[in-house]
């Protein structure tokens, strides 16, 4: 997927939130947001197996009383299906706002798409993220010791039990961070901050 954002993100002194760009694993691509929290769910939709692209700000809704918006994200599942995503978190959701999030939900299920208004991540799970996505890019991963991490976690252990059965951890933790963020392995993200005790299997996801 290829789409320029339909509006610029505006920097100013002053500014409460803070816009940025994402390099988005998935496509090799940067995908842009506009505060922290817009940035947390995308990185989340980075490393979700069953995402295959993120667009920012794709498309503006134009309503007849002459109102509009743009969306913050639109995301294509490897299944061929969308889901158009608007990030606020809860206390921050105006009466004004809920409505415009209502007519987009409309809008969208008039064309077979998704709609999700999204707020604040999982704060242990963004924790966890965030150090995974540390180990992200693709230069990280070595298809030897991958395979080996594989074959070691096909029944679930302990992660640093299951790192020292298969060489140095200083060589093999990164491999194993890679493998956890793309999905290949899985552990529980969101209840605890990952650890040498954490239970790593095959296939469950996070």
């Amino acid at each position: 997927m290829d789409c320029a954002p339909v509006r610029n993100f505006p920097s100013f002194r002053g500014q409460r939130n803070f816009p940025g760009l994402w390099w988005f694993a998935t496509t090799g691509t940067h995908v842009g947001h506009e505060s922290w929290v817009e940035r947390d769910q995308l990185m989340a939709l980075d490393a979700d197996p069953d995402v295959v692209g993120v667009l920012s700000q794709p498309f503006w809704f134009h309503w007849p009383d002459g109102s509009r918006h743009a969306p913050d994200y639109f995301v294509r599942h490897r299944d061929g299906s969308a889901v158009v995503v608007d990030v606020r978190e809860d206390e921050r959701i105006s009466v004004g706002d809920q409505k415009v999030f209502d007519r987009s939900a409309a809008a969208c299920a008039m064309v077979g798409w998704d709609y999700r208004r999204v707020g604040a991540l999982n704060p242990v799970l963004r924790a966890n993220l965030r150090w995974l996505s540390g180990y992200r890019h693709p230069r990280v991963l070595r298809v030897g010791l991958a395979e080996q991490l594989t074959e070691v976690f096909t029944r679930a252990r302990p992660l640093m039990a299951g790192v020292r059965a298969v060489g140095t951890p200083l060589v093999v933790l990164p491999v194993l961070f890679h493998l956890l963020w793309q999905g290949c392995l899985a552990a529980d993200l969101r209840d605890a901050p990952l650890g040498d005790d954490t239970l790593i299997g095959l296939g469950a996801g996070w």
